[in-house]
């Protein structure tokens, strides 16, 4: 495996993380190509604007291997994280790069930046058919918060995880 580049995104990366972040959501059937949230997806230039996002790139070619989104608590993609958590959203990673480790080394990311910001957990919501992420959290010691399970729309259930920073 070549080598990964974990950085924040510039906005040189939009287009590519936008097409991530909907190639990872398509391939596993867990949006189609044409729904809404598709273009929410797309929309890497709202998520620059009004987030955080961190980049897994290819030390050799280059090339955006994945993605992840870091939300404080009360901004505009905030689903569930209080005050003092830091949460994630849409973590991608193309299909071609999958199990080599970049979603993995992007959640790790994400658990650092919450320790450099003092945060007590990381928090995120992830659909109830998303089984090989929900392994890949509990694997690296998030648990459930079913307290903080939620439907967006009729028939979609999205579970809670949190991970305690250790102190």
């Amino acid at each position: 495996m070549a080598d990964l580049i974990i950085r924040p995104a510039t906005e040189a990366d939009l287009e590519a993380v936008g097409a991530v972040t909907v190639e990872a959501y398509t391939a596993d059937g867990f949006v189609g190509a044409h729904d809404d949230y598709a273009s929410i997806l797309a929309d890497a230039a709202s998520r620059f604007r009004d987030a955080e996002l961190i980049v897994a790139q290819d030390d050799e070619s280059g090339t955006v291997l994945g993605s992840v989104t870091v939300v404080r608590p009360g901004t505009p993609y905030a689903e569930i994280s209080r005050p003092g958590e830091l949460e994630f959203r849409m973590l991608a990673v193309t299909a071609a790069a999958r199990g080599r480790g970049v979603g993995e080394t992007l959640v790790r990311a994400v658990i650092d930046k919450a320790r450099e910001a003092g945060a007590t957990h990381v928090v995120l919501s992830s659909s109830e058919k998303m089984l090989a992420a929900h392994r890949l959290y509990e694997r690296l010691g998030f648990t459930r918060l079913p307290d903080r399970d939620w439907s967006p729309l009729p028939g979609f259930q999205l579970v809670a995880y949190a991970y305690g920073i250790p102190l």
